[in-house]
């Protein structure tokens, strides 16, 4: 199964044991009308832990959706299930929430409105282009996709490759002279898995892995690539 994620910073709190109690009652309703239907929808934090190191926990949510029951949209109810890990790295706290991209977005603004009382205190972590193109130097052997952006070609903003071994061919250096990466898929060299990395640190595995293993890859390799 892929897995995803995608890390924060946390801007300036540090004290895990002090977002541990702020967030250990967290439970937020919303009410809300769909398909002539009422729903009361439920955001709640459980499976807390907190060690000198990490702060990890589960924020469940509920989501509404159609679906087609005998030619007729029907609302129903989803229960979402997101595992979370704050980890102390250096002089940063990093936010990991293993979810795709925009429900791992609107977990990090809710945590940060729980936290902190507004948005804007949970925010991306960002990789620097050449950061990450040494990464991808550094396990580039199985390079099968990389995306190019601040292209510099007049009417193209963006550049991609597929195909095998992508990092030794010319493309991949003609393209460095116009873009810089923005998203490669490489095989880690320590750990062989197969991974897609962005700038703005989402993360996915596409090899077989569990979670606790994911934890310790992240940690290992691509939080020291973060600003």
């Amino acid at each position: 199964m892929v897995l995803a994620a995608k890390i924060f910073v946390v801007k300036e709190e540090n004290n895990l044991t002090l977002l541990a109690s702020k967030l250990k009652n967290f439970r937020l309703e919303q009410d809300l009308n769909a398909e002539d239907q009422s729903f009361t929808l439920l955001s709640e934090i459980s499976d807390m832990n907190v060690s000198k190191e990490s702060l990890d926990g589960t924020f469940s949510f509920d989501s509404v959706f159609l679906v087609d029951q005998h030619g007729k949209s029907v609302a129903v109810t989803r229960t979402y299930h997101a595992p979370f890990s704050f980890d102390l790295f250096g002089k940063s706290l990093y936010l990991t929430i293993f979810e795709k991209k925009s429900r791992a977005n609107s977990i990090a603004n809710e945590l940060s409105k729980a936290l902190f009382m507004s948005l804007g205190q949970i925010v991306e972590a960002r990789i620097q282009p050449d950061t990450l193109k040494h990464f991808h130097d550094d396990n580039f052997d199985d390079t099968k996709v990389i995306f190019f952006d601040d292209v510099d070609l007049p009417n193209i903003s963006k550049l991609s490759l597929y195909g095998e071994a992508l990092g030794s061919t010319s493309m991949y250096t003609d393209y460095l002279t116009h873009g810089k990466i923005w998203y490669a898929v490489v095989k880690s060299r320590k750990y062989g898995y197969v991974v897609g990395v962005t700038r703005n640190a989402i993360v996915t595995v596409f090899s077989r892995i569990d979670l606790p293993d994911l934890k310790r890859y992240l940690k290992n390799e691509i939080l020291p690539l973060l600003d």
